[in-house]
């Protein structure tokens, strides 16, 4: 009799633990089958490769612009190169998140590509010796999208202080060597890129669907909270605004030498990071299988509230609260801090509903660490 009630009550247990273990739920206990699959089919057909196939060519066109320059250094090459380059800075905040496959695997594309503020005693160094490896981490910070920021806007006072440089500075020709190098570099890495979701990778994130932590959706839904939480949150706002240190630092700002786009390229982030979300094609108006219906199909809410229309409205709050900065955020920084910590604050407030609330209803678990504390 002993054995038999033994032998109930662990079945009991298991099925209990059985069901628990599967549910994966926010809201209203339903097991978790949602399509998985067709959620990275979205994402990988509708918005992340049309994403890079955007970003490439712009890249492409930034590069024949600064070969023309670098040929022929006058004002017009010089207005059209800069052009050009923010044209790709805006593209490049579509693609930034997306460090998975073969941008995870060049040692984190990102980091050749978007570290700032850039160290201009590195490209000052380089440029006079002629001795560096864009390929070392030492280079992180001396190349990419603020290298490029530098040398067109910043190496002098002026324009016409900048085209001396590139022509009858005794350095002129380190200039046009080192420009070439980082932009080459840029562009190379990027087809591979590239190359690599259009020739093979694509297949393997769609059909990496299962909940495990190198699964493809596990994987991506951690970079995509690292980016929001780190790349746009802290890095376009949060270090400026002084939020990490003991006071502000103006000059940590994203395009610190243009000073007209900081703005532009946070709300270029922020939109980015909402169309992904919301599973909306890029350069569309279509919306697919995505984080905002796998959340509504969980049914999970927050004091009775969707969470998916929670987090889509505190985007929306964030997005307020950058448009009314000043489009230079160095000057924002140094005239009125108080309203960069304001817009900071209404990104902040996202990162708990997708950290917290959204990783615990997919039953994904953070595979980072946070060092800043919040």
């Amino acid at each position: 009799m002993i054995k038999k009630i033994a032998l109930v009550f662990g079945l009991i247990l298991m099925i209990g633990c059985s069901s628990s273990d599967d549910s994966g739920n926010g809201g209203d206990g339903a097991s978790d089958n949602f399509d998985r699959a067709t959620l990275l089919q979205n994402l990988a057909d509708n918005i992340i490769i049309p994403s890079y196939q955007d970003f490439g060519p712009k890249l492409t066109t930034l590069k024949a612009s600064i070969e023309n320059f670098v040929a022929t250094p006058n004002q017009s090459n010089l207005e059209t190169a800069r052009n050009h380059w923010l044209t790709a800075y805006k593209a490049w905040q579509h693609v930034e998140m997306f460090n998975i496959g073969k941008a995870e695997a060049l040692n984190e594309y990102y980091f050749f590509m978007n570290i700032y503020p850039v160290t201009v005693a590195d490209i000052e160094n380089g440029v006079s010796s002629g001795n560096y490896d864009l390929n070392t981490p030492n280079y992180h910070d001396a190349q990419g999208f603020p290298a490029l920021d530098y040398l067109l806007f910043g190496v002098a006072e002026d324009d016409a202080g900048i085209l001396e440089k590139f022509t009858s500075d005794p350095n002129s020709q380190g200039y046009k060597t080192y420009i070439t190098d980082v932009i080459n570099q840029m562009d190379n890495l990027t087809q591979q890129v590239i190359t690599d979701w259009t020739t093979g990778y694509r297949d393997q994130f769609v059909n990496s669907s299962k909940n495990t932590a190198t699964s493809s959706l596990n994987k991506f839904v951690n970079d995509f909270i690292f980016y929001y939480e780190k790349g746009l949150r802290a890095n376009k706002i949060g270090i400026p605004a002084g939020v990490f240190s003991t006071s502000p630092l103006p000059d940590r700002v994203e395009g610190y030498y243009n000073s007209e786009v900081s703005k532009a390229l946070t709300l270029e982030a922020l939109n980015a990071v909402q169309d992904v979300f919301n599973g909306k094609a890029f350069n569309g108006t279509t919306s697919g299988a995505s984080f905002k219906t796998y959340l509504e199909y969980l049914k999970v809410d927050r004091n009775g509230q969707n969470l998916s229309n929670i987090i889509n409205a505190q985007f929306d709050e964030a997005r307020t609260k950058i448009q009314a900065l000043n489009s230079n955020f160095n000057e924002q920084v140094i005239t009125d801090n108080t309203k960069m910590t304001t817009a900071y604050d209404a990104l902040q407030r996202a990162v708990v509903y997708l950290k917290v609330d959204m990783v615990q209803a997919f039953n994904i678990s953070v595979d980072y660490v946070d060092a800043d504390g919040d």
